[in-house]
């Protein structure tokens, strides 16, 4: 028996190398990357920290009773949507380069177009969120835009490498179509696997500026979260960023539980036009590292943001609350502290120069 379970113990542990070695899961930092990360202040113990000690689940919970309530527990039958996802499939080839616009690809994919400059953020354009086909699938009508519709974009940018932020498919087929690429620090060592140059990376620590095209600056930004693509966490850096151009001035939320770092951002860089927050997969569970749908509200006042578009919801089912219930509280909340919260569909454009963008509440229907 002793030996029969030794032997299950190494088939276990070289399956796990097998699998995890694919191109999918990325390559670990080394060299020249990991020197200067441990160089970074906020690497500390052979990983990065938050700012604030960040446990993985809140008070009172454990880790058997959330496994249960993920894989035992009944489901609530809003879980997933009961029929297609609203949509409209804007053809992104065809926006003119003076246009100035946002448009929401679905869960925390978008796509900004301001001061010429065009700028693609986290995409995941794949039919599931997650390493494998099979798991973590896309709602029906949320995945209506595929890495074919993507035009030549001068900034790829992404806040941290969990698969439904960096998909491996769609940055790989994007490749060619890419200018630059804008990472926290750590997270280069996938796109250098991948395939991307050297030269095309743009990857700093909170703190850093970095000059874009057309006078737009991007600064990297704290956020509250954690990173990974294989069991060990926090072995690159996750980010928010502020992104300045002539004209406006953008927060990109990037995954994030509340904290203090929300009212330094807003003293020291705000008030910004537009805040994208992310909205949804949350828990009370894990509020320190998802933000419950009321500290969004807390956060987009403390940046100080005069539009906020919710993201991170309506597309895949990574926690247990109904789909739509993200944007009916952001919507509900918002009014109550009359804020302007935008909510468009996937795909539908938010005019950056208007101040008087309107979407109706589609998830309601």
């Amino acid at each position: 028996m002793m030996y029969l379970l030794i032997a299950i113990a190494i088939l276990l542990i070289l399956a796990y190398y097998l699998i995890t070695n694919q191109d999918v899961f990325g390559a670990e930092p080394k060299g020249k990357r990991l020197e200067r990360m441990k160089r970074s202040q906020h690497y500390k113990n052979e990983q990065f920290q938050n700012i604030s000690h960040t446990p993985s689940l809140a008070e009172g919970y454990s880790m058997p009773k959330v496994l249960y309530d993920f894989f035992v527990a009944k489901k609530d039958p809003l879980l997933k949507p009961l029929k297609n996802i609203p949509s409209i499939h804007t053809d992104l080839k065809n926006i003119q380069k003076d246009q100035n616009v946002f448009i929401w690809l679905g869960h925390s994919s978008y796509f900004i177009q301001t001061d010429g400059v065009s700028f693609l953020i986290d995409p995941v354009l794949s039919s599931y969120g997650s390493p494998f086909k099979f798991f973590n699938k896309a709602f029906a009508g949320s995945d209506i835009f595929k890495p074919e519709d993507v035009p030549f974009i001068d900034y790829l940018v992404i806040t941290h490498d969990h698969f439904d932020h960096l998909d491996y498919p769609t940055v790989k087929k994007i490749k060619d179509r890419v200018g630059k690429v804008i990472v926290p620090l750590g997270v280069g060592a996938h796109f250098e696997k991948w395939g991307y140059q050297e030269n095309q990376l743009i990857e700093e620590e909170w703190g850093s500026v970095a000059d874009l095209k057309n006078d737009i600056t991007i600064t990297f930004t704290p956020a509250r979260h954690f990173s990974g693509r294989k069991i060990k966490r926090n072995g690159t850096l996750w980010t928010s960023y502020v992104l300045e151009t002539p004209t406006r001035k953008i927060f990109l939320g990037g995954d994030s539980g509340y904290d203090t770092h929300f009212k330094m951002i807003g003293e020291k860089y705000g008030p910004f036009d537009y805040a994208i927050m992310e909205n949804g997969q949350y828990n009370k569970a894990w509020k320190y590292i998802h933000a419950l749908p009321e500290d969004v509200i807390q956060a987009s006042i403390e940046v100080n943001a005069k539009n906020i578009i919710p993201v991170h919801s309506s597309k895949f089912a990574l926690a247990l609350h109904p789909w739509n219930e993200p944007l009916k509280k952001i919507a509900s909340f918002g009014r109550e502290r009359n804020l302007n919260i935008l909510t468009p569909m996937i795909g539908e454009i938010v005019d950056l120069n208007r101040s008087d963008n309107q979407f109706k509440s589609w998830w309601e229907d």
